[in-house]
């Protein structure tokens, strides 16, 4: 289990995609300082076993079904990306319940400067947009966020789009790679698990009543 509190923005400086699978290799000399074989680290939000650890960089292995449900496969090396070792278990919840289990991806839409912060505006998949409420919680490429604003315009093609938007302040600018995301960057979503929880509570609800 994660925060969603970035540790430390790392980079890519090997991949070796496999006849299934890919293999990378990251370096972050503050997730590394203590890992260990076996170990979890969140690599965009994305949750990964650690298979070695040396000289502040550590390699994992990416299933197919995780480079194809995540932004993952887009990396190459010289990439940055978030990372977070698993919670410790008396460490201080500074996010929220965050899995590492990516539910799908998103597109930056728009981003908006201001003296402040900075709003950045993802579109997302329809099947996602009802667990996703205004001030409620949502992990970006692994980073925990408050819903600032959401809501969904029809295409010209009749087809709705949904979307929602995140208020960036300048030190999630600037200690994650969100600060580098501009319109068509492709972000990796997972939405807030007690949502997915009380959904599926309420239709067995609604079977056993029926």
């Amino acid at each position: 289990m994660f925060t969603g509190i970035v540790e430390e923005l790392g980079v890519i400086t090997a991949r070796e995609d496999l006849p299934d699978a890919a293999r990378f290799t990251v370096r972050g000399p503050m997730v590394t300082a203590d890992a260990r074989h076996g170990d979890s680290i969140a690599v965009n939000g994305v949750c990964l076993t650690v298979v070695t650890v040396a000289d502040g960089a550590f390699t994992a292995d990416v299933m197919a079904e995780s480079l194809g449900r995540s932004s993952l496969d887009n990396l190459g090396a010289g990439d940055r990306v978030n990372l977070e070792r698993a919670a410790a278990v008396d460490s201080r919840l500074g996010g929220h319940i965050v899995q590492g289990h990516v539910d799908g991806t998103g597109v930056v839409e728009r981003v908006t400067p201001s003296e402040h912060w900075t709003v950045v505006r993802i579109g997302l998949p329809g099947r996602l947009a009802r667990y996703v409420v205004e001030k409620g919680s949502i992990t970006v490429d692994g980073v925990s966020l408050t819903v600032s604003a959401l809501g969904a315009d029809a295409g010209s093609d009749g087809v709705t789009r949904h979307w929602f938007e995140i208020s960036l302040i300048p030190t999630t600018l600037s200690l994650t790679n969100l600060g580098a995301a501009r319109p068509g960057t492709v972000v990796n979503l997972e939405v807030d698990i007690i949502a997915k929880y009380v959904e599926r509570l309420t239709v067995f609800r609604e079977v056993d009543n029926a």
